[in-house]
């Protein structure tokens, strides 16, 4: 990274702002803030010419397993930094740390390099997905680990966190799930449901126990059927919940993606990566978790099961996927990007907008969306 900016102000761009795209508009940064926005002849200061391209907020990714090769499971600092720059040099200015199914123990473990860098700054926290999940729906997840969620190892989750635990997901329809969302509700904590194989009737107490999130709807969950609409129909037709998607166009049919973003509307919806550590590295064998991952033109998959195992996107990727493939307005990708997923882990009055007085958290895009310059708290990427 170079320097943190003072006095800067980027000029005749296209800004994304809350009300709406302002085209020829100025964006001030003094420090690691944004000190104004508006149209007309910009403040004094040193100037970047933006040529017409696009300003947008960072990316916000709340779910998400590594990448460059690294990955946040494996406890150490130097190879989840390698992640974290990763998709920082991507637009993502601001990264929850997703976990996969483990023992309590080696969760436990896990977290503790990670809540440092939470301390940071460097992390907006960590989200457990799993291990109190369902063995048929479990994908990527090793089934020899999976839980069911009692009190007692759900409080010993959140003490190892330190309060960097920001999210849980799991299947409610397990003994103790809904009780399990009820205890994450009421410690501050979101519960997301997912990795599940539960009914509508065992999906909708969960939700009014305090279940927030759908953790990447459609993918490990029970399917939507017009006589059962399981937990996709659950999800999608109750206003208090935010739905997760890949929106890498594999994990979820363009058209699907389009139907679900338009039903839950700009309120509910959220893009995530669910990257693992193969994200902007090579080809190969990796881990995922305790499973070996194979990748093979991009996709992730479980050697043994062929199963998807999450994915190699970032989110710029996933930006200019549902603009471009999934046919919805720049607008709504800004803010299933940034200000939803703000707004979920209650950082709203922090960053995911371009308002003065907010983090100088941007990524400027060219005509195809392609990120072409990222500022994070005031300092280049």
């Amino acid at each position: 990274m170079l320097g943190p900016v003072t006095d800067l102000v980027l000029t005749g761009g296209k800004l994304a702002l809350p009300e709406g795209l302002v085209d020829d508009g100025w964006l001030s940064v003094s420090g690691a803030r944004i000190s104004g926005v508006g149209t007309g002849t910009p403040p004094p200061g040193t100037t970047v010419e933006l040529d017409g391209a696009l300003v947008v907020p960072g990316f916000i990714d709340t779910h998400c397993h590594g990448g460059g090769g690294g990955s946040f499971s494996s406890g150490d600092p130097k190879e989840i930094l390698r992640a974290i720059h990763a998709h920082r040099g991507h637009g993502t200015t601001t990264l929850l740390a997703s976990l996969v199914s483990e023992p309590i123990r080696a969760l436990v473990n896990q977290q503790a390099a990670l809540r440092e860098l939470v301390e940071e700054g460097e992390l907006a926290g960590i989200h457990l997905e799993g291990p109190f999940i369902a063995e048929a729906r479990c994908g990527a997840h090793d089934p020899a680990v999976l839980l069911e969620p009692d009190a007692a190892a759900v409080d010993a989750l959140l003490r190892a966190g330190h309060g960097a635990v920001r999210m849980v997901t799991l299947a409610p329809e397990l003994t103790g799930g809904v009780r399990a969302v009820r205890q994450l509700a009421e410690s501050g904590v979101i519960a997301a449901i997912g990795h599940t194989d539960g009914t509508e009737e065992q999906i909708r107490p969960a939700i009014d126990a305090g279940a927030t999130v759908g953790t990447h709807l459609f993918n490990g969950m029970r399917p939507l059927h017009h006589r059962e609409p399981g937990p996709i129909g659950a999800l999608l037709d109750d206003e208090r919940v935010t739905v997760e998607l890949i929106c890498d166009l594999v994990h979820v049919h363009p058209t699907v993606l389009r139907l679900a973003a338009t039903h839950a509307g700009r309120g509910r919806t959220l893009l995530i990566t669910d990257a693992m550590s193969a994200t902007d590295a090579a080809d190969g064998r990796y881990h995922l978790g305790r499973l070996e991952v194979d990748v093979r033109d991009g996709v992730a998959t479980v050697a043994e099961t062929g199963a998807l195992a999450g994915s190699t996107l970032t989110m710029d990727v996933a930006f200019r996927n549902l603009v471009r493939g999934a046919g919805l307005t720049v607008p709504d990708a800004v803010r299933a990007t940034s200000a939803r997923p703000a707004e979920l882990l209650g950082l709203a009055e922090e960053t995911g907008a371009l308002e003065a007085g907010l983090a100088a958290d941007l990524v400027v895009l060219d005509q195809d969306l392609r990120p072409l310059r990222v500022l994070r708290r005031g300092e280049w990427v």
